[in-house]
C-alpha cells in the first residue's frame, strides 16, 4: 500500500509539474523584419512597471505581458517610436524608459556623473596641491611667509654686493 501511495504521489507531481514547464510563449507575427526589430528594441528598452529593474522580454507578470502585446499592436498600427514613447510614458511615467528623457525633472540625473567628475578632479587637484606645499614646507622648515621674507632679504643682499662690486 505504501509503495502504491508514493507512485501515485510521483505521478501526481509529475502531471502538476509539467503545467509550469508549458509556460506560454508569444508568437507575433510582424509585417516585417523592420516592425520585428523595432518591438524588440522597445521590449529590450523599457522597463516592467511591476518588477522595477527588469525589461518587458525578461519579465514573465501578466503587466508585462500586457505591455508586449500593446506594443506589438501600435506597431502593427503604425504608430511611430515617438508615438509608442509618448503613449508608454504619459501611462506609466518617465520609469519605464531605462533611459529617461532629458527634461528639467532628469536633468541632475544626467548632470550627476560629469559634475562628480569635476568636482573630484578639482578635490584631487587641491589635495595634491596641499600635499606639495606641505612637503617643501617640510623640506625646508619655513613657511611660506618667512620664505618670501628670506628671499627678499637674499635679493636685497645680493643687490647689495653687486653694487658694491660695481663701485669698486
Amino acid at each position: 500500500m505504501y509503495k502504491i501511495l508514493i507512485k501515485v504521489v510521483v505521478a501526481l507531481s509529475l502531471l502538476l509539474g509539467s503545467h509550469i514547464s508549458f509556460a506560454a510563449i508569444e508568437v507575433h507575427e510582424f509585417k516585417s523584419e523592420i516592425d520585428r526589430q523595432r518591438y524588440q528594441s522597445f521590449i529590450d528598452e523599457m522597463r516592467c512597471p511591476k518588477c522595477q529593474n527588469q525589461n518587458l522580454s525578461g519579465s514573465d507578470s501578466p503587466i508585462a505581458m500586457d505591455l508586449r502585446n500593446e506594443l506589438y499592436l501600435m506597431i502593427d498600427a503604425g504608430k511611430s517610436d515617438q508615438e509608442i514613447t509618448n503613449f508608454m510614458v504619459e501611462r506609466y511615467g518617465e520609469f519605464i524608459l531605462y533611459r529617461p528623457r532629458l527634461s528639467p525633472a532628469t536633468i541632475l540625473l544626467w548632470a550627476a556623473p560629469v559634475l562628480l567628475l569635476v568636482f573630484g578632479a578639482l578635490f584631487l587637484w587641491l589635495l595634491v596641491r596641499k600635499r606639495r606645499r606641505l612637503a617643501q614646507e617640510v623640506e625646508t622648515g619655513l613657511s611660506q611667509q618667512e620664505r618670501a621674507r628670506l628671499d627678499a632679504l637674499l635679493n636685497n643682499d645680493s643687490n647689495d654686493k653687486n653694487k658694491q662690486e660695481k663701485s669698486k
